[in-house]
């Protein structure tokens, strides 16, 4: 086995990639979706996965989760529980792309980056990092509500957007993601800790924004996504059901894209200076 990240193009059977105009229609989203998208600053019910596409991933997800997975070392980051609760669990992660042959080929999944470049203005998309989120039954933890964008300002211009994918069925009672729609016209609030207290954001809002801080719970199937703008306020609250809440993230950007420190970008990632642009071997082209 070696780094998946050396290889741009899918390496299974998993995600059939479009070779012609007429292939990619059928992912194509309406205009009044992107138009919702671009007014409330997110776009969720969308179907990325069949049955069988979320089986294999509960089961890569199971092998990678695992500590002494012999390439656990190539994890950006990785943490078993990134809880500030002894009481509760947050698994998560960063880099199984690299590592699993089925999340590494959910990023050229045609559903996924057909909706992503449209949601860019019909851009390029360039891969930035995967996540993975997962809240056991009884004590799942919370993820903080936050934007994006804040642990983002390494790189710029923002032009980003992440997507957010269940593979259990996301509901208010197993902890789903959570929106506060228009708070991405909001501009960009200090950041809290991502698994701190539920309501750190909340220091640094205006009183007018607390008045409009009114959080929209988006419940989802598994197999179907969420995508939302890189200023968008959102989080999810503990999971205290006897359902497990297993989920995965992407996040792109537009081509074009430019390193804004001459710091290490990602654990384990070359670093690429200030000003030059961001692609390589671990920031592969979608489209």
């Amino acid at each position: 086995m070696q780094d998946l990240s050396l290889i741009h193009k899918p390496i299974t059977g998993l995600f059939p990639y479009p070779k012609t105009q007429e292939e990619w229609e059928p992912y194509r989203l309406s205009q009044e979706q992107v138009d919702f998208f671009h007014e409330q600053g997110y776009l969720s019910g969308i179907k990325l996965l069949d049955e069988n596409q979320i089986n294999i991933l509960k089961k890569e997800l199971e092998e990678v989760a695992d500590p002494k997975h012999p390439f656990h070392h190539l994890f950006h980051e990785f943490h078993s529980n990134e809880s500030d609760d002894p009481n509760t669990v947050l698994f998560h992660s960063l880099g199984h792309w690299r590592i699993s042959k089925a999340f590494h080929d959910v990023i050229w999944n045609p559903a996924f980056v057909m909706a992503a470049s449209q949601l860019l203005d019909n851009q390029k998309v360039r891969f930035w990092h995967d996540q993975l989120f997962c809240k056991p039954a009884h004590h799942g933890g919370v993820v903080a509500w936050h934007q994006d964008y804040s642990y983002w300002t390494r790189t710029i211009k923002m032009q980003h957007l992440t997507c957010w994918c269940g593979l259990d069925d996301a509901t208010t009672e197993n902890g789903c993601l959570h929106y506060i729609p228009g708070s991405h016209k909001w501009g960009l609030l200090e950041k809290p800790a991502l698994a701190g207290k539920m309501d750190g954001l909340m220091e640094f809002m205006t009183e007018e924004q607390k008045a409009a801080f009114k959080p929209v719970a988006i419940e989802l199937k598994a197999g179907y996504g969420t995508f939302h703008h890189p200023l968008m306020v959102h989080g999810s609250y503990e999971n205290r059901s006897p359902r497990s809440r297993r989920a995965f993230v992407l996040n792109v950007f537009a081509d074009g894209t430019i390193s804004n420190t001459d710091d290490e970008l990602l654990k384990g990632v070359p670093v690429i200076a200030k000003g030059r642009k961001m692609e390589g071997q671990f920031f592969p082209l979608l489209n």
